[in-house]
């Protein structure tokens, strides 16, 4: 085992009778790191945690955690906290007492159990609230308790299973940030699942991008935004802009366009970003540059999405981010026409 990993997978593959859930998973994951699993419903991530927590037991593989073999050791002999969807609280425990739980589990003195739940609660921002019950917080809080409890044997893993999921869009914000920080002051190894791509980028130190049980990528989330190893990560992880293309005598061509490229002949497929599109004073010998009508925007804020049509990629269509500001100092609106550039840097191929 890497001394840098915290936990390491090795080979794991679970079955579920003749569905397979986990195809060959190889992982290791850096000590105080913060790795989110990411992908759509059913693509094994949930699944992986719950073999790491020893909640399913994998069909074969092994899992080490700081030179230790787990991999069939029961739940309570491994060496982690784990926070739910549903927070999983009981209900007609207190606050203090459903923090404590595992602590008086290990039969700690009382006045050390006082003294940890008060620390944790000032911690997760909560402090005084010993003496309330579950149903009387708001969900946010809720999951800050959950979370509390998970830290209280100060575990060497911290395991979060979609835990923002079920809050409301501007709680869900807040606590993301706030669990990205507690990680960061404590220094615990964590890994959380999440099918919301905006929360991993966000909060991942790196991403495991999953689907139909096997990886298609682990990276930095700059790295998975910039540069996708698959056609799947390229649509996943953010919005994209896909054309028809072809290599063909060292040069790439999508629509009218064309530059150079390596490679054989072929049929490729060509994933553009949004905001790889450029607005702005673009020459009229341009190569890269070409003229587009506005036929739809989608007013977003500070930014727009504007989906324009160009005679240079017809029939397809393109999906262009626009400040607002930008819109506004061209006076632009449906209808309107634009020069725009492609990044051809930025530009993916498959």
């Amino acid at each position: 085992m890497s001394p840098d990993h915290s936990i390491e997978l090795r080979g794991i593959h679970k079955a579920f009778g003749s569905f397979v859930a986990l195809r060959h998973i190889e992982l290791g994951v850096r000590k105080g790191e913060f790795m989110c699993f990411l992908g759509p419903s059913g693509c094994g991530k949930t699944t992986l945690l719950r073999v790491i927590a020893g909640l399913e037991v994998q069909t074969r593989g092994e899992i080490w955690q700081n030179e230790r073999d787990i991999s069939r050791l029961p739940p309570a002999q491994r060496d982690y906290g784990i926070v739910f969807q549903s927070y999983a609280l009981f209900p007609n425990l207190s606050v203090a007492d459903n923090v404590a739980y595992g602590l008086v589990n290990r039969k700690m003195p009382k006045p050390q159990i006082a003294q940890r739940v008060a620390e944790l609660l000032r911690l997760v921002g909560l402090p005084g609230s010993e003496r309330k019950y579950p149903a009387q917080l708001s969900g946010g809080q809720q999951q800050r308790i959950a979370l509390a409890r998970a830290l209280a044997t100060s575990p060497g893993l911290l395991l979060l299973d979609e835990p923002l999921s079920a809050l409301d869009a501007l709680e869900r914000v807040r606590l993301r940030q706030e669990i990205r920080a507690l990680q960061r002051k404590l220094g615990v190894t964590t890994i959380m699942v999440t099918h919301d791509q905006e929360e991993a980028l966000s909060v991942a130190d790196r991403i495991v991008v999953m689907n139909h049980g096997v990886i298609e990528q682990i990276g930095t989330p700059l790295e998975i935004y910039r540069e996708p190893a698959s056609p799947f990560v390229a649509d996943f992880v953010g919005k994209v802009n896909v054309l028809p293309g072809q290599v063909r005598a060292g040069r790439l061509h999508a629509g009218t366009l064309n530059w150079g490229a390596d490679g054989a002949d072929r049929e490729v497929r060509v994933y553009l970003r949004p905001e790889d599109v450029l607005a702005r004073p673009i020459a009229d010998d341009d190569p890269l540059g070409f003229d587009a009508a506005i036929e739809k925007i989608e007013f977003l804020g500070s930014y727009c999405h504007v989906h324009v049509a160009s005679p240079a990629f017809a029939p397809h269509r393109l999906t262009v981010y626009l400040s607002l500001n930008y819109l506004a100092e061209q006076s632009l609106a449906v209808g309107s026409n634009l020069r725009l550039r492609l990044l051809q840097e930025r530009v993916r191929v498959f």
